[in-house]
């Protein structure tokens, strides 16, 4: 068998890695990027600032570019054409592509003209939950890439429940966060955290999210008008949305910084994850579990699976309904019942890099054996 060491491993990214904005898997590759990883080149456009130790092509998108994409569906030609000169005839390479379907056709094509394709591995990381469904999907999608790296197992179940025919290999890879500054602290620490912050005795709600009607915060809104009451010293703080019509109880956050979510999740005591969509994971959710909130969230999509089917969650199957969020919120406030902690190093970052590199080992051992 070839050494498989020696094939390289290049991951494409229509986004600037790191990405000096929001964005919850820049966030995760971010972690993985600046710690131990396997990755040999990074195709993207510049970002702020560089990852040590990792070689770089850069992607300049002009006016014309995008007028080739939107109107002619020229898609993602710059990329192709920077890859073409990270790519030689001698090498294998596994060649790794995130949510990016526009890319995987084009991509495909090139490998051919420089008949190269068996010699490279195509990696597609999904990054949301429901099956990839285009009336060209097979061509250009499902016969094209070698593997399709999910985050949940239910996301694998929707892929092979609604696809006839699956001929790529599956990886389930769970999202991680870093659990050094998304951890629990203990109750002297919470309450002195909380008078610093202004919300001395109060019991802490907690939404965070971009503020879409797809995340549910009119849901939220809704049962609180119904749960509020002053004498139950209660707050629900409202993070990445401005100030709507402003409610008693209710202190809107707005945008803060990635660096100071943690202190927010720790001195909450219930944070609400009630999303409209089949959510792929839920990073956020993630973050508020391993800081020690009870969490309750919505039945949709990879939710259950992350919550272990209710193991470390309050599910609620029917999140369309106020009601339900009235009723599971009331619950939390009348009852000394809290779920189990979860594991440091379940949803980890350590976890994820170690389950990335087998992933990527994986791919290179049967790269090397063609």
């Amino acid at each position: 068998m070839e050494d498989s060491t020696a094939i390289k491993v290049i991951l494409i990214s229509q986004i600037p890695l790191p990405y000096n904005k929001i964005g919850s898997w820049t966030v995760v590759f971010k972690n993985y990027l600046e710690k131990t990883n396997v990755i040999d080149l990074i195709l993207c456009e510049k970002p702020k600032f560089l990852i040590p130790n990792i070689e770089y092509i850069f992607v300049e998108r002009t006016v014309l570019d995008m007028i080739k994409e939107k109107f002619f569906r020229r898609r993602k030609t710059e990329f192709v054409n920077a890859l073409d000169k990270a790519l030689n005839t001698e090498d294998k390479f596994v060649i790794q592509l995130i949510d990016n379907y526009g890319m995987v056709k084009p991509l495909q094509d090139l490998l051919i003209v420089k008949g190269i394709r068996q010699n490279c591995y195509i990696q597609f990381f999904y990054r949301g939950f429901d099956a990839y469904m285009q009336a060209d999907s097979s061509a250009r999608f499902y016969d094209v890439i070698d593997e399709v790296v999910v985050l949940t197992h239910r996301s694998y179940e929707d892929f092979k429940n609604k696809i006839t025919v699956l001929p790529n290999y599956f990886s389930v890879l769970h999202n991680g966060i870093d659990t050094d500054k998304f951890n629990l602290i203990n109750e002297v620490a919470k309450s002195s955290l909380k008078k610093s912050m202004g919300f001395e005795g109060k019991t802490l709600f907690l939404w965070c999210s971009q503020d879409r009607p797809k995340k549910g915060l009119h849901i939220i809104l809704d049962a609180w008008s119904q749960i509020y009451d002053p004498n139950r010293n209660i707050e629900l703080l409202v993070i990445g949305s401005d100030t709507r019509t402003k409610m008693a109880g209710v202190n809107y956050i707005g945008q803060i910084a990635n660096d100071l979510l943690p202190k927010y999740y720790q001195m909450a005591d219930c944070y609400l994850f009630p999303t409209m969509c089949h959510e792929g994971f839920g990073l956020s959710l993630v973050e508020a579990l391993h800081c020690g909130c009870y969490c309750i969230a919505s039945e949709n999509g990879g939710v259950p699976e992350v919550l272990a089917y209710g193991k470390y969650g309050k599910l609620i199957d029917r999140p369309n309904f106020v009601p339900d969020w009235v009723e599971a919120m009331n619950e939390f406030l009348n009852s000394d019942f809290r779920y189990p902690a979860l594991p440091k190093n379940l949803y980890s970052t350590e976890t994820w890099n170690s389950e990335m590199n087998q992933i990527i080992s994986v791919a290179k051992n049967r790269l090397a054996q063609r």
